[in-house]
Order: C-alpha cells, then sequence, then structure tokens
C-alpha cells in the first residue's frame, strides 16, 4: 500500500510546523520539567486552535472527528518539536468518553477538551499506578477494578444514586477539581525518564462516573487511540533526531572534513533513515484500519526505529549528546520514555501475534493506597 497525505493533511501539517517553529518549544519543555506548566499551556492553547485536539472529539460533542489519520498527522509533528503535556492522554480520554452509553460524560467533558480549555489525563488497566502529568491536568480520569463498585442500569445516568452495587466491577473514576490545579513541586510527582513526563500519583478521592463492561470495553478502544498517537509522536521524535544530528555531523569537522563525509557515520544514519520511513506507512495505515494488530505493529516498530535513532544521535554528536543543557536531550530521552508508554514492545507484539490479552488483566483501583506498583508509564 501507498500511504500518501492528501493536499489538506499536508497543508495542516505545515501549519502546526510553522507554528511550533515560531514557537519557543524547547523553553517550554524545560518549564514544563521544572513544573510550571504556564508556558507549556499557552502552547496548548494554541495548537487547540488549529484544531488538534477536536480531532478525537466526535462532531456532536464540538469536535470534527473522530479522525485518526489526521491525528497521526498532527502527533508526528508534536513529536518533531518535543511538545510537553499529556497529549496522547488526553485524545485517549476523549475516545474512553465517547464510548456507548456514555453519552453524558461525553457532554459534560469533551467540548472542553476539543476546545484546548480542559487538559485531561488518564489511567487505564495495566498501565501502572501513575497518571501523565496530573500536577498540570485539569481533570483525572482513572479506570480500573474497584473494591466494591457500582453498577448502573440506565445508560446515561451513570452517576445517579439509584444503581445496585456489584462488587468487583470495572470503575472508571474522575478526580475532583482542585483549588489550584498547578501545584508546583507537588509530591504526588514522580521522577521519570523524560523529565518533561511528570507521573503523578493519582489523586484522592473523586467522583465514580461509571463501571461495567462498557467501561472495560471503552478502555480498551481508549488504548488503540493511546498507541497510534504514541506511535506517531515516536516517530516524530526520530525524524527530529535524524535532522539535529545530520545537521550536526555536516558542521562538525575532524581530518579537516566534515564527520558526515565519513562511511561509517553515513551507514548509521541511513540505517536510521530506512527504519523511520519503513515505520511511517505502518503508523498511518493503522491509522486507517485502526486494527488493534495493525497499531500494536505501529508503535513497535515506530518507537524501536526512534529509539535505534536516539542512540545513533547520542553516539554522533560524542560527549555533548549526554548533556541536560543540550536541546538534543529532549528529544533522546522522550524516545525512550515513549517505548515503554502505552505498552511495551513485548506486549504489542504478542498482541501482533494474538496473543495479547489487553484490558484481560484489570488492577485495583489504588483509591486509598496510592504509594505502590511498578513503574511502566515511563
Amino acid at each position: 500500500m501507498r500511504f500518501l497525505l492528501d493536499d489538506e493533511q499536508s497543508d495542516f501539517a505545515r501549519s502546526l510546523d510553522a507554528l511550533l517553529t515560531a514557537a519557543d518549544t524547547p523553553a517550554a519543555v524545560r518549564s514544563w520539567s521544572a513544573g510550571d506548566p504556564a508556558a507549556g499551556r499557552a502552547l496548548w492553547s494554541r495548537i487547540a486552535d488549529l484544531g488538534v485536539f477536536a480531532l478525537a472529539v466526535p462532531e456532536e460533542y464540538e469536535g470534527l472527528g473522530p479522525r485518526p489519520v489526521e491525528l497521526a498527522v498532527a502527533f508526528v509533528e508534536l513529536g518533531r518539536h518535543a511538545v510537553p503535556g499529556p497529549l496522547v492522554e488526553t485524545v485517549t480520554s476523549a475516545s474512553l468518553l465517547t464510548g456507548p452509553g456514555l453519552a453524558n460524560l461525553a457532554k459534560r467533558f469533551l467540548p472542553g477538551v476539543a476546545s484546548g480549555e480542559t487538559v485531561a489525563t488518564v489511567a487505564l488497566p495495566g498501565g501502572g499506578p501513575y497518571v501523565l502529568d496530573g500536577d498540570a491536568a485539569d481533570v483525572e480520569f482513572v479506570v480500573g477494578e474497584g473494591p466494591g463498585a457500582v453498577a448502573v442500569s440506565d445508560a446515561d445516568a451513570v452517576s445517579d444514586a439509584d444503581a445496585v452495587s456489584e462488587a468487583g466491577a470495572v470503575e472508571l473514576w474522575v478526580s475532583a477539581p482542585m483549588a489550584s490545579p498547578r501545584v508546583r513541586h507537588s509530591p504526588r510527582v514522580r521522577r521519570s525518564i523524560d523529565p518533561a513526563r511528570r507521573l503523578a500519583l493519582p489523586r484522592a478521592g473523586g467522583e465514580l462516573l461509571g463501571t461495567g463492561p462498557r467501561i472495560a470495553a471503552g478502555a480498551a478502544d481508549a488504548l488503540r487511540w493511546a498507541r497510534l498517537a504514541t506511535a506517531a509522536q515516536a516517530l516524530g521524535v526520530g525524524l527530529a533526531l535524524l535532522d539535529r544530528t545530520v545537521a550536526y555531523v555536516k558542521q562538525r569537522s575532524q581530518f579537516g572534513v566534515p564527520v558526515g563525509s565519513f562511511q561509517a557515520v553515513r551507514h548509521r544514519l541511513a540505517d536510521a533513515k530506512i527504519a523511520l520511513e519503513f515505520a511511517r506507512p505502518l503508523v498511518f495505515g493503522a491509522a486507517v484500519s485502526m486494527d488493534p494488530a495493525d497499531v500494536a505493529a505501529a508503535k513497535v516498530a515506530a518507537c524501536e526505529a526512534a529509539y535505534a535513532t536516539a542512540r545513533t544521535a547520542l553516539q554522533l554528536h560524542g560527549a555533548i549528546g549526554y548533556t541536560a543543557e543540550y536541546d538534543l536531550s529532549l528529544w533522546l530521552t522522550k524516545a525512550r520514555a515513549l517505548r515503554s508508554a502505552w505498552g511495551s514492545p513485548g506486549e504489542c507484539r504478542a498482541e501482533v501475534l494474538g496473543h495479547g490479552d489487553g484490558f484481560g488483566r484489570l488492577p485495583r483501583v489504588p483509591r486509598d493506597d496510592l504509594s505502590g506498583g511498578g513503574l511502566r508509564c515511563s
């Protein structure tokens, strides 16, 4: 299959690239990493004005979608410019809330997501105990197996008090709005390999929004969107690393010639280029089909290509590549983190081979004990 973007999609990518090129994105990334989301939120609003978040929201909720191909186009550009924030998690939340029987939740939350006024983050089963950028997000959604869930009989009244108790059902919670959601240096925040990915323990308390099989089904569907957006973002990260490395080896000289003229250097860069170009049609093909196996294959290919490109970029930049002060580090750490976010390479390969368990393993929502758990949302 030969996949080509049409003129409108290409223009959309160029517009987003121009906006992000003009913005001081590295400065916004560093501020976000330090716990100051002001610059990142301002950038978020400008991205939303181009309709990026509306692409995951159906038209009946003031969105433009769902349009997975255009969303993939946008996330490639967001990755190329290392835009900070719970980008994937916000579109994943939109997918989660558009499931059957959740119209009341969609009406409540999705117009804000589409306009960019609401920054959302989400934790899904099997993804570890953390939510990404919970200290900067306006709302946190958590799906998991509850201690004594409430089964709701009315599809459009999931918060009604006349629901029936049912132990062990899958629950969807949303955090209560905080008086000051922008909490700097919150004790809930944990370090990630990518400083711009601020892992946070879910806020205590909250509101039970729904429970039952439809929540589990919605979470499985949301995972496809999370993996697709992550794959596209990783592809963009890899392309940025390759572009920066090619530019660097052209201007750095050794023995009187640019190091980029050495055959060994050229071979490493060619390998990176081929891996990224092989991943590109898988990403857009998955956006067309939205088949879980296709999406998983795209995530493996794009994230592995980006990670391999990061290793090449680090080596060819020499010692300077290790320094946090050098902008290359903004993409290096992100390539590593995206590789394990929303499914490790092994988990995605199992999905491709038909051995994935999806969300068959539903961990208990840690509403009361938020101290433990493995770190898989890196």
